[in-house]
C-alpha cells in the first residue's frame, strides 16, 4: 500500500467508524481535523479526507480547501458519510454543492452513515424538528432522499454504516499501485 493519511471530522461516530475501518484496509494513521497539521499531513504521498454529512455541508471540508495549494501534487480522495441512501442524484448533488474550485476533481465516495437522534446536540434536534415539520406539510411522494431519511427515522437511531461502502475507494487506491 502507499504512503498515506487518513484525515477525518466525525461528529457523531459513523466517520469515525469508516475511518477505523480504512485503518485496516490500508494501515495508514488518522488524524482528526482540529488536531491535523499541514506540515504533518505534507509528509504524505496520499491523503485521505473523511467527514459527516450535515445540513448538506461536508464536516471539516474546510481543512482541504485552506491547505489546496500545500496539497497540489498529492494524491486526495474524500470519502463523506450521511443518512441519505447512495444514489447517484444525492451524491452528485454533495459534489456539486461541496467540491468546487481547486476541489473539483478530486475523487469522490459516499457511504449511509448513522442517524442517532439521542445523541444530536440542542441545535441539530431543533433543526430536525423545523425540518420534520415542514416537510409533514408536503405530500410524501415529493421527498428528495434527504428529507425521505428525516421522515423515516422519525426519532429512531438508525445505524447504515456498512464496510461495502469503502470497496469503491480502496478499489482505487489498489488500481492505483499499478
Amino acid at each position: 500500500m502507499k504512503n498515506g493519511i487518513i484525515v477525518y471530522q466525525s461528529k457523531y461516530g459513523a466517520v469515525k467508524k469508516y475511518v477505523h475501518w480504512l485503518q485496516e484496509a490500508t494501515g495508514f494513521p488518522c488524524l482528526e481535523t482540529p488536531k491535523a497539521k499541514i506540515a504533518e499531513v505534507m509528509d504524505y504521498d496520499t491523503i485521505i479526507f473523511c467527514g459527516g454529512i450535515y445540513a448538506s455541508g461536508i464536516a471539516g471540508l474546510s481543512f482541504l480547501k485552506k491547505n489546496s495549494n500545500q496539497l497540489k501534487g498529492k494524491e486526495i480522495l474524500i470519502f463523506c458519510a450521511g443518512a441519505s441512501v447512495t444514489e447517484k442524484v444525492v451524491v452528485k448533488k454533495l459534489r456539486e454543492q461541496n467540491l468546487t474550485g481547486p476541489l473539483k476533481d478530486i475523487p469522490f465516495f459516499y457511504g449511509r452513515g448513522q442517524w442517532q437522534e439521542s445523541k444530536m446536540n440542542f441545535f441539530d434536534r431543533t433543526l430536525v424538528k423545523m425540518l420534520r415539520k415542514a416537510a409533514a406539510k408536503k405530500e410524501p411522494h415529493t421527498y428528495d432522499p434527504q428529507t425521505k431519511v428525516l421522515m423515516e427515522a422519525n426519532g429512531q437511531d438508525c445505524d447504515w454504516t456498512d464496510k461495502k461502502y469503502l470497496v469503491p475507494l480502496v478499489d482505487y487506491l489498489e488500481q492505483e499501485l499499478y
